[in-house]
């Protein structure tokens, strides 16, 4: 136990609550005082000026005069893709997460997650905490994964919507096709650049898969959401999916084998209905049970990697 980790999150909850108000947005358009913030805001005086001041004391804003207005590090961090510091509002999922965690205790008692639906800003804001967190992974998984396959290799990336992982394969040379759910499809069609050789598929993963074959399925960080039964039945899918002697490589944290593992299964208890965190011999039952061979675990870039062969 850790005491410093049981003190409130005071900055998260500020930054948070700032970016859905909208205070960040208003003051990237134009610098205004705490009169004028209020307006624009329709929001009280004296709430914006007191968030505002405590908003100049952390360094996102900054004070000329009367009027406030965005430090540069916060332009960079929130605005500028072409920044090195560049985050966009991923930390906003963490913020978005804390709204479920609150009702842990009703959670404990039903055994049902917490009931929130999941609107366009909360989906966006998982697409760039998704998109961020692979980044410093994204290229050497890509590499490993892709070891051994054929030259321009046809690749399924079940879940990407991110993209960060399909372009990984596709600058290694693999023509990649991405599923996740329609909303998710339509945002990474607006993010995709001429010329990438990357194909997008709306559909649900839990109900069927593009056709194959393909020579590597990867799935990134997605099995956790589900439960052994559904586990099972998408392992199968991806079996008929690929071509013999094919590849399945998942990616997520294996519960005995990652610290963090048993606590991140209480977020997929709080927010999913059978999601969870599953072990390596879990894994390997499901895997050959759908027909895979030689279930391997490594550490690739920092994270857990499970990969089989379709028999």
């Amino acid at each position: 136990m850790k005491k410093e980790a049981l003190q409130m999150p005071w900055e998260l909850l500020l930054a948070g609550g700032a970016v859905e108000a909208g205070i960040f947005d208003a003051l990237h358009r134009q610098a205004m005082d705490a009169a004028e913030l209020a307006a624009s805001l329709q929001a009280d005086r004296r709430a914006v000026w007191t968030v505002a001041e405590a908003l100049v004391s952390l360094n996102y804003l900054e004070r000329d005069g009367e009027k406030y207005r965005l430090c540069a590090a916060a332009e960079d961090t929130f605005y500028r893709p072409e920044s090195e510091s560049y985050e966009g509002f991923a930390f906003m999922h963490a913020y978005e997460l804390i709204k479920s965690w609150i009702n842990l205790p009703e959670v404990i008692k039903s055994g049902q997650p917490a009931r929130r639906e999941r609107g366009e800003a909360g989906r966006r804001y998982f697409i760039q905490a998704m998109a961020r967190g692979a980044l410093a992974s994204a290229e050497e998984i890509a590499r490993f994964c892709l070891s051994g396959l054929p030259a321009g290799a046809q690749v399924l990336d079940i879940g990407g919507g991110p993209l960060t992982y399909a372009r990984a394969f596709a600058a290694r040379g693999a023509a990649v096709t991405v599923l996740d759910l329609p909303g998710v499809v339509a945002a990474a069609r607006d993010a995709l650049s001429p010329g990438e050789n990357i194909r997008l598929a709306a559909g649900d993963f839990t109900v069927a898969l593009p056709d194959g074959p393909f020579h590597l399925a990867y799935l990134g960080s997605i099995c956790h959401i589900y439960g052994e039964e559904e586990n099972r039945a998408l392992f199968r899918r991806v079996a008929a999916a690929l071509a013999p002697g094919g590849r399945i490589a998942v990616t997520d944290l294996v519960r005995g084998r990652h610290p963090f593992a048993a606590v991140f299964a209480v977020n997929m208890l709080v927010n999913t209905q059978t999601g969870g965190t599953w072990t390596r011999e879990e894994y390997a039952s499901w895997l050959t049970g759908a027909g895979f061979d030689g279930v391997e675990l490594r550490e690739v870039a920092g994270r857990q990697l499970i990969t089989a062969v379709r028999a």
